[in-house]
């Protein structure tokens, strides 16, 4: 197998791809993977990628939209704990401009 291209999703995109597979033709990590996103996938794939480009727009990498995306933070303090991760300070006005994409 020869990777094309590298491209970071969210497990609601990961979801829909896996769920094209045959079960029987599916291997142990491919039936595993789709057993956990669809219990973590918080959003419908559609959402997930409209959500994922406007976080995007917004300031955040790829990666960065995609982790908010699979967490779905409620609070302030649940951001900032997950952007404590990406080694780079968000002012209080971005990551509430954030909050404010994911709650639509």
């Amino acid at each position: 197998m020869k990777i094309l291209s590298k491209k970071f999703i969210t497990n609601s995109e990961a979801k829909e791809i896996l769920q094209t597979l045959k079960e029987e033709e599916a291997d142990q990590l491919q039936r595993r993977t789709l057993e956990y996103v669809k219990k973590f996938s918080k959003v419908d794939p559609e959402t997930a990628k409209r959500l994922k480009a406007k976080l995007v727009e917004c300031g955040l990498k790829e990666e960065e939209a995609v982790e908010v995306v699979n967490i779905m933070p409620k609070s302030l303090e649940e951001l900032r704990i997950l952007a404590s991760g990406w080694r780079r300070f968000l002012p209080t006005e971005k990551l509430t401009e954030i909050l404010k994409i994911l709650s639509g």
